[in-house]
């Protein structure tokens, strides 16, 4: 079923529209959550979350790209779960990931002169004008939380070129960043 017609069943309140996504995006969510957390379990009950919260926000909301809506959402959620793991240190990956981003972008405090949708923006624009496997990597470690392990085999490269990628992207957009406005 495509992603318009599932949408429509959302909005007609029909419950199919909970299977059919987990049909066509169930094991993408699990696989985000999973990446997040390390357990299968959390995992799970993050996915049916990500249904509730899909169903709780269509309507009003109608996104215009499905797939990045429940990716966002599982992602969210996952994150929100993770905080409260962070204590009992159940995904040190995750926190790791995390950390290396604290470390080039602002604060909490961010600024008058900049609000969060605006450091989105600059991030999507920085990445954009960078090559497709630097950017392809940079997504999957800090979105979707892959390990340098399953970015290496997913786009053939070493672990040691990934971790060097990593390095020096966070480095540019650090750079980038500063010379943008963005107090770090």
């Amino acid at each position: 079923m495509d992603d318009l017609s599932i949408i429509e069943l959302y909005f007609a309140r029909d419950e199919q529209a909970i299977k059919e996504t987990d049909n066509k995006y169930g094991k993408l969510c699990h696989s985000i959550a999973y990446n997040i957390l390390n357990n299968n379990e959390d995992s799970e009950e993050c996915v049916n979350d990500t249904y509730i919260g899909v169903w709780n926000a269509i309507p009003p909301t109608r996104p215009n790209n499905f797939m990045a809506f429940l990716c966002k959402i599982t992602r969210n959620i996952s994150l929100k779960r993770i905080e409260a793991m962070a204590r009992q240190k159940r995904s040190q990956a995750t926190i790791v990931s995390l950390d290396e981003l604290a470390e080039i972008l602002p604060d909490e405090s961010i600024g008058e002169n900049i609000s969060n949708d605006n450091l989105t923006e600059l991030i999507s624009d920085f990445l954009r004008k960078e090559k497709a496997d630097v950017r392809n990597v940079f997504i999957r470690k800090y979105y979707f939380f892959d390990s340098v392990g399953d970015i290496s085999k997913r786009y053939s490269f070493t672990e040691d070129k990934v971790k060097s990628m990593l390095y020096h992207i966070r480095k540019k957009l650090k750079d980038y960043l500063i010379k943008e406005g963005v107090e770090i």
